[in-house]
């Protein structure tokens, strides 16, 4: 009884967490795909590379509230405990290696740019998409085809409990956390580091220019642009603390959870930890989206002309409405007092 008790409080602690955060992920990459669908002048390969990532990160947030199930026990068959271990692994790899793709691929644009349409990522978009997708899918199936615990210590019972333990050994996750994932982080990392540092040097030649030209120490302009260099780093360093500093620190718990010998006793902070680390993580493409404004132009064109048809409807007057409207009555009482113009001309010619 207490652990029916225990179990539905897990229960009821996994959905209030991740149904508001996967529902928010899942509508905000919509918002973002349609904004990029929509909007033929985005319809580019670095922008295909991103709406990939929009997929996944959508799949990412939809398979968000099974993933906490993975450190509690259930009564399923071992086909079944295989699919709900293995499916929310891939889409979350196959998020995590189109997130280094699309950094890749911007990284290459920015340190080569003439030799960037040369380049097999631009060239051969398929190719890169299956590297992408490939890849997670074979790396996450290996415990279907044979490289899990079924045997260890649960007997052939196909009703034995489902866990993470009875799928994932302890030497796959080892090789998935320290040989995939950290790897990938530190990719993306190391890349966009080196972004900041080109960005810095050609600021660096601005303002020499700018100092040769004026020859009076440095200038506003030159201050704004390095105010705007450092804002910009700010605002870097403010999204990897709140993106991926907490998913670090789930994986490195949960290493530290398998050594001890499972979740048991600490199946709260389990569940805590996984929601906000994953669901942290699969913000950063939503964040990334939301500050390109030419991937939200259309769509926010969109709402804002159903909002003012929709206020129109109603008898109220939207700004836009209004500037058309006093813009037409201007218009009408210049006209008017013109014809009153041309009439007393033509009143004192007589």
């Amino acid at each position: 009884m207490a652990r029916n008790d225990s179990l539905l409080a897990e229960e009821r602690l996994i959905f209030y967490i991740t149904i508001p955060l996967s529902s928010a992920i899942v509508l905000a990459n919509l918002f973002i795909f349609l904004g990029i669908a929509y909007n033929r002048q985005l319809h580019s390969t670095p922008n295909y590379f991103f709406l990939s990532l929009l997929v996944a990160d959508l799949c990412t947030g939809v398979a968000l509230p099974l993933i906490p199930w993975m450190g509690i026990n259930r009564d399923l068959d071992f086909s079944s405990c295989l699919l709900v271990h293995i499916f929310p692994n891939f889409l979350f790899l196959s998020f995590l290696f189109n997130l280094v793709m699309v950094h890749y691929e911007r990284y290459v644009c920015i340190v080569s740019p003439l030799h960037y349409s040369r380049f097999w990522v631009h060239r051969s978009f398929p190719a890169a998409l299956l590297v992408a997708w490939a890849p997670p899918l074979l790396f996450a199936s290996l415990p279907a085809f044979g490289w899990n615990n079924r045997g260890a210590g649960c007997g052939h019972n196909s009703t034995a409990g489902c866990s993470y333990r009875r799928v994932f050994p302890n030497s796959f996750i080892y090789l998935e956390v320290y040989g995939v994932l950290l790897p990938a982080i530190l990719s993306i990392v190391g890349m966009t580091c080196r972004v900041l540092w080109i960005a810095r040097e050609q600021l660096r030649g601005i303002c020499k220019l700018h100092r040769a030209v004026e020859r009076a120490g440095s200038s506003g302009e030159e201050h704004r642009l390095n105010l705007r260099y450092a804002r910009c780093v700010a605002l870097i360093s403010l999204t990897f603390l709140a993106c991926w500093v907490p998913y670090i620190a789930y994986l490195h718990v949960s290493v530290g959870i398998i050594q001890h010998g499972g979740v048991q006793g600490r199946a709260t902070t389990h569940i805590v930890l996984s929601c906000t680390g994953i669901g942290s993580t699969a913000i950063f493409p939503v964040i990334l989206g939301l500050a390109n404004r030419q991937y939200t132009d259309s769509a926010r064109r969109a709402i804002r002309d159903l909002w003012d048809r929709c206020r129109a409807t109603k008898g109220i007057s939207s700004p836009t409405l209004k500037y058309r409207r006093s813009t037409q009555a201007g218009l009408s009482l210049f006209i008017l007092e013109l014809l009153v113009l041309v009439l007393n001309w033509k009143s004192m010619e007589k």
